[in-house]
């Protein structure tokens, strides 16, 4: 595939990522209280490099050293974000989880501005406040007191902005194929050392169930969608992706309704509109409604 074809595809791919994830949110929770964190997050990520690698194994010849620096930066921070914010999942409810680590739509904008020294325009801020706003509403569950788990969250929150800002920066002139096999590599790595520190192994092993659960996480929302999200990443500048990748909670909250007997409330409804008016700011900035008003004068 081409670098235009890739380039036009960029953000349907992004949004299939979130549509992925977002599938995700009403199953993690459950599986946490089977599987233990790290030993779910090492397979997932273990399954994934081996996969892509077998795959994509004609690009191997490209290879470089700093395939290697590139993949290994960008795996830790996934590490990272993944395991902070699934830890801050055990002790939240999945709602104020996807908003509290939704803060990163208003970091990148700023942390983007901060390394590159490319400062956001007013509709990306626009749109990473009604996005925010958005996710807010969607997740409300009668309240928003802060605990530990919720501190974790935004931690959490923070890592997945670096790591947003990590993959706009390192997959530049870089084989996108390459260095998500390295990324996944470096991500189970960190995984596997957690799980034999925390003891995570499972002895008895694993009903089917919990089995049948960590493939769909390894192929869908590891393997795909994280692939997903690192090509839609590198033809997308980093404040529109983290738009999009915020798409994740509305569509998390629309399967728990389908799936969790979640039942949607009016705050839901007008939180998606705020959403999609955010992802209308942010990749038109409202030009279509500035011709309008040409047109007219």
């Amino acid at each position: 595939m081409n670098e235009s074809t890739l380039s036009k595809l960029a953000r349907p791919l992004i949004v299939l990522a979130t549509l992925i994830w977002g599938s995700t949110f009403f199953i993690m929770k459950d599986a946490l209280d089977e599987v233990n964190l790290m030993f779910l997050l090492a397979f997932r990520f273990t399954f994934a490099a081996v996969i892509l690698a077998l795959v994509f194994w004609k690009r191997w010849k490209a290879m470089d050293r700093s395939y290697w620096w590139r993949g290994g930066l960008m795996g830790l921070f996934l590490f990272g974000a993944y395991a902070v914010q699934n830890y801050g999942l055990m002790g939240t409810t999945p709602g104020k989880n996807a908003f509290f680590t939704a803060v990163y739509c208003v970091i990148v904008p700023f942390l983007y501005w901060l390394v590159d020294r490319q400062r956001p325009d007013r509709f990306h801020l626009l749109a990473a406040l009604l996005c925010i706003a958005g996710i807010g509403l969607v997740s409300w569950d009668g309240g928003l007191a802060l605990g530990w788990s919720d501190g974790m969250t935004l931690a959490g929150g923070f890592l997945f902005a670096c790591h947003i800002l990590a993959v706009a920066r390192f997959s530049q002139g870089r084989d996108i194929f390459l260095l998500t096999v390295i990324q996944f590599a470096a991500t189970a790595v960190c995984c596997w050392v957690g799980t034999l520190v925390s003891g995570g192994i499972p002895a008895d092993g694993l009903p089917l169930r919990a089995w049948l659960v960590l493939l769909y996480l390894a192929v869908a929302a590891t393997t795909l969608a994280l692939l997903f999200q690192n090509i839609g990443q590198k033809y997308t500048s980093p404040a529109s992706a983290a738009v999009l990748l915020a798409l994740e909670a509305p569509f998390g909250v629309a399967f728990s309704v389908l799936f969790a007997q979640e039942a949607p409330t009016p705050l839901m409804y007008l939180g998606f509109l705020l959403i999609f008016l955010a992802v209308v700011c942010s990749e038109t900035k409202f030009s279509f409604l500035r011709r309008r008003a040409g047109a007219g004068a």
